[in-house]
């Protein structure tokens, strides 16, 4: 990728076990795991889950917060400081992950509709929440 203009990378979540996250992120969420052998293996301190080509979700090992020196304060943040994180998908993706989430019993919120967000008013939205409690919200514009 060349085009160098500001934009999310990645989001860093606390889990307790990456494994456990990657494949509920995997089966109910529909997000392709990264580096997942790697961390089975020891060769990388955490795995990752791919949202789009250039945006993931970092998870990383809730017992690792207190060796995270160069992050101030990354033990006491080691709950969730981060209200929720919000997925913008195409209208039938947003269906199929609602469909797959209750196939999943994860629990999800109402849908709501008009609520506004990075581009504007989305028709529709909901919540919902991963096994260690980090909260997202799935929302389409179109």
């Amino acid at each position: 990728m060349t085009d160098n203009t500001t934009r999310l990378d990645h989001i860093v979540l606390w889990v307790d076990d990456p494994i456990v996250a990657a494949g509920f992120y995997e089966k109910a969420v529909g997000l392709e795991p990264v580096r997942l052998t790697d961390y089975s293996v020891g060769e990388a301190p955490f795995p990752s889950v791919r949202v789009n080509e250039e945006t993931i979700l970092d998870l990383m090992p809730r017992a690792k917060a207190e060796r995270m020196g160069m992050v101030p304060g990354a033990a006491e943040s080691s709950g969730h400081p981060v209200n929720h994180v919000c997925l913008s998908l195409p209208a039938d993706a947003f269906d199929t992950l609602r469909d797959r989430l209750e196939a999943s019993s994860v629990p999800v919120s109402d849908v709501s509709r008009d609520s506004f967000g990075a581009r504007g008013l989305a028709k529709r939205s909901f919540y919902f929440r991963d096994p260690d409690g980090n909260v997202f919200e799935a929302r389409h514009y179109d």
